[in-house]
C-alpha cells in the first residue's frame, strides 16, 4: 500500500504541474508538455526495466542470505544508473526536435515542447539515480524513504512552478526547471540514505563498479522488463502521432484525462511492485506456496482498488477535468477519454500484476513476449487496419481497453503454464503453507507408529 502512496503522491504532484500550465500559460503550453510523455516514456523505460532487475536480483540475493551478492548488485546499480542518465540527458537534448517534428506535432506548439523535452532530459541523471535507489530500498520491503523523499521533492516541485510559472511568467521551461531540481532532491536524499546504511546495502562511492556477472543477472530480468516498458511506449507514441494530427484542442484533453489514468496505473503498478519484491524473496528460499498467495491476493487487490478508484474518477469526471483547463472543448474530449480508459483500467491491473508475478519467479521473457503481441501488435493492428474505417477519437481510444482485455488473459494462461514448470523443473509442489504442514504432520504421525510397532 505505500508503494500505491508513493504513486499516488508523485501523480499528485505531476498533477499540479499540469494544472499550474493550463490555467497560467493556456491550451498550447498545456499542449506541449503533452505531447512529450508517450516520448519521454519510450527513451528511459528500457533503463527503468534495468531497475526492475535489481529490485529482483537484490531481493532473491536477500532469500538466499548472499550479503555479498547484495554489496556487488547496489554498486552496480548505482553505476549503471549514473551512466544511464547521462547517457539519456544527451540524447534527449539531441534527438528532442527531429523526434518532435516527425510525430506530426502542430506547428503552435512544436517549439514549446521541444523547450520542454530539452530541460527535461537534463535531469535524467537524477532520475535513473532515483528509480535505482528506489528498487533497491523497496527490495527489502522499505518503501517508506522512498516515499519521504517522493513527498519532500514533490512539495519543492509545486512550489518551484508556482514561483517560475504564476510568479515569474515563465511558461512550459518553468515546469521542466522545477521537475529537475526536484527530482535532483529526491535523487539525492535517497543516495544519503544508502550511504549510511549498516549491512550489504550500505553504499560505498569508491567503489562503484559495474561486476559483469551481476549485471548479467540484473540484464536477465531488467533487459526483457525495459523492451516491454519500451514497446508499450512506442505503440503509445504512435497513437500520440493519431493524436496529434487531431489537433492542439485533442492533445490538451488527451493531457488532462491522462492524469487519472497515472493515479490508476501507479495504483496497479504499486502491487505488481510488491508481487515482484515478494515472490522474489520467497522464490529465493524455496517457499512456492507462499508465492502462490501472494500473486493470488496481488491480483485481487490490484484490480479491487484499481477499479474503486476508477469508478471515483469517472462518478466525478467533469469538475475534476476542470482543475486542468477551462476551455469547455478540452474538457468535453477530456471527459469522452475517461469513459472510455479510465472506467476500465482495471484490466490493466490484471496484466500488470501479472507481470510484476512471473518477473518474481524469474521469467521476465514471457510478460514481454505476451505484451508485444497482446498489447503493442494488437494496438498497431487497430492503428492500420481498424482506425482509418472508423475514424474518430472514441474508435482511437477504445484500443486500450480491447487490448488489456486480450492481454490478460493471456497472462493468466502463461502464469499456469509457468506455475507447471517450476513444479516439473524443481521438484516443488505448488501448495499452500497449511497443506504442507498436514503432509509433514501426517509423515511424523506414521513415522511414529512404524517405531513403536518394531
Amino acid at each position: 500500500m505505500t508503494i500505491a502512496v508513493s504513486g499516488a503522491l508523485q501523480q499528485l504532484f505531476n498533477s499540479a504541474d499540469v494544472a499550474v500550465v493550463g490555467q497560467f500559460a493556456g491550451s498550447n503550453a498545456l499542449a506541449a508538455v503533452g505531447t512529450n510523455g508517450s516520448l519521454i516514456n519510450l527513451m528511459i523505460n528500457l533503463f527503468v526495466g534495468l531497475s526492475i532487475g535489481t529490485n529482483v536480483v537484490v531481493a532473491t540475493l536477500t532469500g538466499e542470505g548472499n550479503r555479498e551478492g547484495i554489496r556487488k548488485a547496489v554498486h552496480t546499480s548505482i553505476a549503471l544508473a549514473f551512466i544511464s542518465g547521462i547517457f539519456l540527458a544527451v540524447m534527449g537534448w539531441a534527438l528532442a526536435r527531429p523526434i518532435l517534428g516527425r510525430l506530426s506535432t502542430p506547428p503552435e506548439i512544436l517549439d514549446d515542447a521541444v523547450l520542454y523535452l530539452q530541460i527535461y532530459f537534463l535531469g535524467m541523471p537524477f532520475v535513473m539515480l532515483f528509480n535505482f535507489a528506489a528498487a533497491i530500498l523497496r527490495s527489502q520491503g522499505d518503501t517508506r524513504r522512498p516515499l519521504i523523499a517522493l513527498l519532500v521533492s514533490g512539495v519543492i516541485n509545486v512550489i518551484l512552478n508556482l514561483v517560475f510559472v504564476a510568479g515569474m511568467g515563465m511558461t512550459v521551461d518553468g515546469v521542466a526547471i522545477a521537475t529537475v531540481i526536484s527530482s535532483a532532491v529526491s535523487s539525492l536524499m535517497l543516495l544519503s540514505f544508502l550511504k549510511h546504511e549498516i549491512g550489504p546495502l550500505r553504499l560505498d562511492f569508491r567503489r562503484l563498479c559495474i561486476d559483469p556477472q551481476m549485471m548479467e543477472r540484473i540484464g536477465q530480468i531488467g533487459i526483457p522488463a525495459g523492451l516491454q516498458g519500451c514497446l508499450f511506449s512506442l505503440s503509445n507514441v504512435m497513437i500520440q502521432d493519431s493524436i496529434n494530427a487531431l489537433g492542439a484542442a485533442t492533445i490538451a484533453a488527451c493531457t488532462a484525462a491522462l492524469n487519472f489514468e497515472y493515479y490508476t496505473y501507479f495504483v496497479a503498478n504499486s502491487f505488481s511492485q510488491t508481487a515482484t519484491t515478494f515472490i522474489g524473496q520467497n522464490y529465493g528460499a524455496g517457499n512456492f506456496g507462499r508465492c502462490r498467495s501472494i500473486a493470488r491476493r496481488c491480483v485481487w487487490l490490484g484490480v479491487l482498488c484499481t477499479g474503486l478508484l476508477s469508478a471515483v474518477f469517472c462518478l466525478f469526471a467533469h469538475p475534476l477535468v476542470g482543475i486542468f483547463t477551462s476551455s469547455a472543448i478540452v474538457a468535453g474530449l477530456a471527459v469522452v477519454r475517461m469513459y472510455i480508459i479510465t472506467s476500465t483500467e482495471f484490466l490493466n491491473a490484471v496484466v500488470e500484476a501479472m507481470t510484476g508475478i512471473l518477473r518474481g519467479f524469474g521469467y521476465s521473457l514471457v510478460p514481454t513476449m505476451v505484451s508485444i503481441l497482446g498489447i503493442c501488435g494488437l494496438r498497431l493492428f487497430w492503428l492500420y487496419a481498424v482506425y482509418p474505417n472508423w475514424n474518430t477519437f472514441p474508435s482511437l481510444m477504445s484500443v486500450y481497453p480491447i487490448s488489456w482485455i486480450v492481454t490478460s488473459i493471456v497472462m493468466g494462461l502463461a502464469y499456469l503454464e509457468v506455475l507447471r514448470t517450476l513444479k516439473r523443473k524443481r521438484g516443488y509442489s505448488v501448495t499452500s503453507r497449511r497443506e504442507m504442514l498436514k503432509r509433514v504432520a501426517g509423515a511424523m504421525h506414521l513415522h511414529r507408529i512404524h517405531i513403536h510397532r518394531i
